[in-house]
């Protein structure tokens, strides 16, 4: 069985909500149609004309990719412009191109905490909060021979995580009464008469997230054909939820040093430092994508250096007089978002059963060549 479009836009949505996403970012479908099964998917930092062309070699029907194609509302559609050749080539080969961009960099497991994961940051909070998941509160009313296994399969969606735990609920034992009418079809009782039946009221939290699939999950695992539940909002704060990240090193080490590490793990020809080489740094701040505009931030957190991509003259300038460090690793450093995103899909793949491949683009699009 081949996924179609539609469902491979939701296991993509599942990893990175689009709720997530920056107010006016460019993500999702950009072009073609998701309304077709899909045999192979290619997954890329950028869509340019070669990773089109290695689309068309695999029979790809479409490509998921973190950066857009279209950045802004067309005016025209020229052939004989480099966008509109790569567009036309998309077309005629019917290549759907599906873009995961800020929210796949804010979502917890996403772009950045790769980052941070990467150079062994600990104690992670969110360097920017761009939104708060406001969490509900979701009262079932559940046969208590069914408790265990709706609650484990709502709390394995991701229901009742409170702070660092996980799979947190409550149950009470009662008594639920009910009479099935005539057409309908009861998992417990006869048509028109009166049942008692040994329940328990099941309460967890749900971040407003990842609600939907929470409660397609309870429905599903559910033994009644009607079942007997209500959402309530909570007062609560949410988990924060945004770009980039602060931690701190295991051992502190020199900005030298670290500047290494960061070429090494993040697989990249060379990085930009500013800063004293023998500085010693503790606290880091990581963001994927170009983080000029985040020195304020990183000096908000008490970090001693910002790991991030296209820093500008003026920028470095200003963040050295602050005593900020910074070391810049390149745009292209977001190159793991096509392993990881590759591998997690082609995971739910085969747990939904499909035949569906994920393929990691082999394209080399960092634009700059070092010499």
């Amino acid at each position: 069985m081949l996924a179609k479009g539609q469902t491979i836009a939701q296991w993509i949505e599942q990893l990175a909500p689009k709720s997530f996403a920056v107010p006016d970012d460019r993500i999702g479908l950009q072009l073609g149609t998701l309304r077709k099964e899909v045999e192979n998917v290619l997954i890329s930092l950028d869509v340019t004309e070669a990773v089109v062309d290695e689309a068309i070699r695999l029979n790809a029907g479409l490509i998921i990719a973190h950066h857009a194609i279209i950045f802004r509302p067309l005016k025209d559609l020229q052939t004989d412009t480099p966008a509109g050749r790569l567009y036309e080539k998309l077309i005629k080969h019917d290549i759907a191109v599906y873009i995961s961009h800020t929210n796949y960099d804010i979502v917890d497991g996403g772009m950045n905490d790769l980052m941070a994961q990467a150079l062994d940051l600990e104690q992670l909070k969110v360097l920017e909060k761009v939104h708060e998941d406001r969490l509900e509160k979701l009262v079932v009313f559940v046969p208590k021979t069914h408790l265990e296994s709706v609650r484990q399969a709502i709390l394995d969606v991701g229901a009742g995580w409170i702070g660092e735990y996980s799979h947190c609920s409550f149950y009470s034992e009662g008594t639920g009464s009910f009479k099935p009418l005539e057409g309908t079809n009861p998992y417990i009782g006869s048509t028109g008469k009166m049942e008692e039946v040994e329940e328990v009221r099941l309460e967890t939290v749900v971040p407003r997230s990842i609600k939907s699939r929470v409660l397609r999950t309870m429905l599903k695992a559910h033994p009644y054909e009607e079942v007997a539940y209500d959402m309530y909002p909570l007062q609560l704060e949410g988990k924060p939820h945004g770009l980039g990240r602060v931690g701190k090193l295991k051992e502190a080490m020199s900005l030298s040093d670290l500047a290494e590490q960061v070429k090494s793990r993040y697989q990249v020809p060379f990085v930009r430092v500013v800063g004293p080489m023998d500085r010693e740094i503790r606290k880091v701040a990581v963001l994927g994508g170009s983080g000029s505009r985040y020195v304020k931030h990183a000096l908000f957190h008490g970090a001693d250096v910002l790991v991030t991509g296209d820093v500008d003259f003026h920028t470095a300038q200003d963040a050295l007089a602050a005593g900020l460090c910074i070391i810049d690793p390149g745009h292209h450093a977001e190159k793991m978002f096509i392993p990881d995103v590759t591998a997690r899909l082609q995971q739910l793949a085969e747990q939904n059963g499909s035949k569906t491949k994920f393929h990691a683009s082999g394209v080399h699009t960092e634009p700059f060549h070092f010499m």
